[in-house]
C-alpha cells in the first residue's frame, strides 16, 4: 500500500473511491456511501432517531508515520483541512515523514468524597485500603486483563472548593488508572468507578458525590515531530530560511498569546477531530483534554511546538488523545469500519500516534501559510466551489468558475453570477 497518489485530487469521487478501495481491500465501496448507515443502526446508536446525516468523507494522501504509509480518512466539512495536510505531508515525506508514539491508553476514574470530618486523617488511612480495591476490581473486566489491560494504581488528594463569596467545601477525590488497551474506556472506568464507591463510603465514613472518568487524560499522551531542511519550505520568492522564520514566529506568537493560542490550537484540532469523526471516537472528549493539557502551566498556550536548528525547521506537539478501535459505533456503523480499514486496522495506541501526526500536518500547513501567502487564499480558493455550485455551474463549468474567480480574488456571488452568465455567452 503507498499513500503517495499524484494527481489523487484531481480526479473525480467515484475514481478516487476505487483507488481507496483497492489500496484498503474494501470489497465494497459503497461502505463509504452516506446510505451504508442504515436507519434500524442509527437507531441502536442514539435516542429519539428521526435520520441520518451526511458529511464529506475525505481521503489525506502522502502520509508516512513510523516508516509506514497511510492513508487517512477525515470526516469534516471544512475546506482545504484535508488538502493542507495531504500537501504538508507530501512536504515533509523525503525527509523521514512524521514519527509519532502514544503513550499506554490509560484513562483516569474519579470518585468525589464529601462529608468528610478530617480529610488529612482518611488521607493517611486511604494506602491501607488499596489491597482491599484492588480486590474489588479484578472481576469486573475479566477480558480486559486478559488483553493486557486492567486496573494500574489508586491514588487521593485533598481538592478544595473556595469560590470567591461562597462557604469553602473540602472534599477528597479517589483516582484510580485503569489501561483500556484498545477501548476509549468510559464505559469501563464509570463501571469501576460505581463499584468501589460503595467500599470508600463505608470505610471512610463519608458521602459519595460523583463516579465518573476524567477526560483530562494525562496518562494517555501522544506525541509526533517532523523535520524539514529549509530547502523544502522555498515558496515562490521567498527563500525557505524565511518561511522557517515566519512559522517559528507564529508558534511564538501563540505560545506568548491565549488568543492567538485559541486559534492555532482550533487549526490543530481540524485534523485530529476529522480522523476522530471518521473512526468513530469521541472528539469532544479529545477537545476537552486537548485544551486542558493547553493550559497546564496557569495559561492557555500552543499544543504544538516550532523551532530551527542549523538549517532545518523542528515541529512537535504532544496532548492527550483517548481513542478506541473496539466498542463504541465500531460495529454498528459500517462506514467506522471501512474507515479503519482505510487506515489498516490500527490498534488504540497506533491510531491516536496517527491523529497527533494529522494534527501536527495541519498545524504546519496553517502556519506555512500565514507566513506566506496568507490563508485566506488558499481557503477561498476551496470556497468558491461553493460559490460555483450555488450560483448553479455544471461541473464542467465548475472548474473554470473557480479559476476566475481565483484570478481576480473575488469571491462574491455577484462577480461568480456575472462571470458565468459571460461564460455562457462565449
Amino acid at each position: 500500500m503507498t499513500s503517495r497518489l499524484p494527481g489523487f485530487y484531481k480526479k473525480p469521487p467515484i475514481e478516487r473511491r476505487k483507488i481507496v478501495s483497492t489500496q484498503s481491500q474494501i470489497h465494497d465501496p459503497s461502505l463509504l456511501e452516506a446510505s451504508a448507515l442504515s436507519l434500524e443502526n442509527a437507531e441502536i446508536m442514539i435516542e429519539n432517531v428521526v435520520g441520518t446525516f451526511a458529511l464529506p468523507i475525505g481521503v489525506a494522501v502522502n502520509f508516512c508515520i513510523n516508516d509506514r504509509d497511510c492513508l487517512i480518512p477525515m470526516v469534516v466539512e471544512e475546506p482545504s483541512i484535508v488538502a493542507a495536510v495531504s500537501n504538508m505531508a507530501r512536504l515533509v515525506r523525503p525527509y523521514g515523514g512524521f514519527q509519532a508514539r502514544s503513550d499506554s491508553s490509560i484513562m483516569i476514574g474519579q470518585i468525589q468524597l464529601l462529608d468528610i470530618a478530617n480529610v488529612s486523617e482518611s488521607l493517611e488511612i486511604f494506602p491501607s485500603l488499596i489491597p482491599e480495591l484492588f480486590n474489588i476490581c479484578k472481576d469486573i473486566h475479566p477480558r480486559l486483563v486478559e488483553r493486557g489491560g486492567g486496573i494500574r494504581k489508586f491514588y487521593a488528594k485533598h481538592v478544595q472548593y473556595n469560590e470567591e463569596n461562597h462557604p469553602i467545601v473540602d472534599m477528597m477525590v479517589v483516582h484510580f488508572h485503569l489501561d483500556c488497551v484498545d477501548a476509549m474506556g468510559a464505559n469501563m472506568v464509570n463501571t469501576i468507578a460505581e463499584a468501589i464507591a460503595p467500599f470508600l463510603e463505608q470505610q471512610l465514613q463519608c458521602r459519595v458525590g460523583l463516579r465518573i472518568l476524567s477526560n483530562y487524560a494525562t496518562e494517555r499522551l501522544s506525541y509526533a515531530e517532523c523535520h524539514i531542511p529549509f530547502s523544502a519550505l522555498a515558496v515562490s520568492d521567498i527563500s525557505g530560511e524565511d518561511v522557517a522564520k515566519g512559522i517559528v514566529e507564529a508558534y511564538q506568537f501563540a505560545y506568548a498569546d491565549p488568543w492567538r493560542a485559541a486559534t492555532h490550537n482550533k487549526g490543530i484540532m481540524n485534523g485530529i477531530d476529522a480522523v476522530a469523526v471518521a473512526t468513530g471516537n469521541d472528539w469532544r472528549a479529545i477537545e476537552a483534554g486537548a485544551h486542558a493539557w493547553a493550559s497546564r502551566s496557569g495559561q492557555y498556550r500552543s499544543l504544538s511546538t516550532w523551532s530551527i536548528s542549523e538549517d532545518t525547521l523542528h515541529g512537535s506537539i504532544s496532548l492527550p488523545i483517548q481513542v478506541g478501535t473496539v466498542g463504541g459505533p465500531i460495529k454498528t456503523h459500517p462506514q467506522v469500519a471501512a474507515n479503519l480499514k482505510i487506515l489498516q486496522n490500527p490498534r488504540a495506541q497506533e491510531l491516536a500516534s496517527i491523529m497527533a501526526a494529522v494534527g501536527l500536518a495541519q498545524n504546519m500547513g496553517a502556519l506555512r501559510a500565514l507566513s506566506t501567502e496568507g490563508i485566506q487564499k488558499g481557503h477561498m480558493r476551496m470556497h468558491a466551489r461553493n460559490i460555483a455550485n450555488q450560483v448553479g455551474a455544471s461541473p464542467q463549468e465548475r472548474i473554470l468558475l473557480v479559476e476566475r474567480m481565483s484570478c481576480a480574488h473575488n469571491f462574491t456571488i455577484a462577480f461568480a453570477q456575472r462571470t458565468l452568465s459571460a461564460m455562457r455567452k462565449q
